[in-house]
């Protein structure tokens, strides 16, 4: 690549997509789901391995440096979960390789003599040592690249000390196998990468193999599966947090009307059954007063009991004392009337004798 595509790539990556006005540019969108999501999260198998011995060549989906850019800085607004792709498209790639490392050790199984449990245990002591001697020589190398001489200096004298614990362990291997056998090349599979790596490998060729790019590329793509699947189960659980905050909400929501409308409803019937009372009241009110109307009316229809009777006979005793008195006094008067007329009709009829005899003397 040349200077001016670096720049050109540099940019994109800082500024996206709109960093020159290029509208045909932003036509896709890096929600398209055309784009890898992988590619936009740094962690494509086909950027990862370009150039080693496992190349997959272009990758089918679209890679855009500014792409990556415009999803970095909207995805400090809001999440929008591509690390699910991503984990989906690694799980897919990784599966493959352990399918691959599988084959690859079923075919050594065949093509290799077969040999005891002790020797076997003794051979892959053999074999994590020279890993572990692989992986302390690429660690020096990148800190002397680093310049950090000192620590480059520290993990050489462990690398010696790992060598010696190697020879010792080649030594009882060694007499344990007949001549013979101890000469053929034995292989083993790395469990990274699926590369074939040799009982008898020097230190160089360990050095490349575990400092190299194909297998740090392996740990970058295993590293960053991890990385995601965490990711995505941490941000599933902050979301279904949050689902479970909102549905305890819509609970706390639903019960609250619940309970207003219980209440509403209380209300309606406390009300409803104090007009009923009410309403009884004065029915019973009614009924009460028809039935003493019936009664007083059935009262007067009735006989009258012993101490009415008692009661009518006295007044009526009484009526005719009275009555009796009242016809003694008019007796009476007429009798004093009658007398008095009887007097004056004698004083009259004696007035007139005397008018006469004195009118027959004045005659004579």
């Amino acid at each position: 690549m040349s200077a001016q595509a670096q720049m050109r790539a540099l940019l994109d990556q800082l500024m996206g997509t709109a960093r020159d006005g290029d509208e045909t540019r932003q036509r896709v969108k890096f929600t398209d789901d055309r784009v890898c999501k992988s590619h936009l999260l740094d962690c494509c198998p086909h950027d990862i391995l370009a150039g080693t011995r496992m190349d997959l060549g272009d990758c089918s989906k679209i890679h855009d440096l500014a792409l990556r850019a415009d999803y970095e800085i909207a995805s400090k607004d809001r999440d929008l979960f591509f690390e699910l792709d991503a984990v989906d498209h690694l799980e897919s790639f990784i599966a493959d390789c352990d399918r691959r490392t599988e084959l690859a050790k079923k075919r050594l199984a065949e093509t290799q003599e077969e040999i005891s449990a002790e020797v076997a245990a003794k051979a892959e002591k053999v074999h994590e040592l020279n890993e572990e001697i692989g992986k302390l020589l690429a660690k020096a190398e990148q800190l002397g690249a680093e310049g950090n001489v000192d620590e480059a200096q520290k993990v050489l004298q462990e690398v010696e000390k790992v060598r010696s614990r190697k020879r010792e362990a080649e030594e009882e291997y060694r007499n344990s196998m007949p001549a013979s056998s101890f000469q053929q090349q034995k292989l083993r599979v790395c469990e990274v990468c699926s590369a074939y790596l040799g009982l008898h490998d020097n230190d160089r060729r360990l050095a490349d193999h575990f400092g190299g790019k194909l297998h740090l590329g392996f740990i970058q793509i295993r590293e960053k599966l991890e990385q995601l699947k965490k990711t995505v189960s941490e941000k599933q659980e902050k979301r279904n947090q949050e689902r479970l905050k909102r549905r305890e909400e819509r609970e706390r929501e639903e019960k609250m009307k619940r309970r207003s409308r219980s209440r509403e409803r209380r209300r309606r019937r406390s009300r409803s059954s104090s007009r009923e009372r009410r309403r009884s009241r004065t029915r019973s009110r009614d009924r009460e007063r028809k039935r003493r109307h019936r009664s007083r009316s059935r009262s007067k229809g009735r006989r009258r009991s012993p101490r009415d009777r008692s009661r009518d006979r006295s007044s009526k005793h009484k009526s005719s004392r009275d009555r009796s008195s009242r016809d003694r006094s008019r007796d009476r008067d007429r009798k004093e009337k009658s007398s008095s007329e009887r007097r004056q009709e004698s004083m009259n009829g004696k007035s007139e004798s005397r008018r006469s005899e004195e009118r027959e003397a004045g005659e004579i």
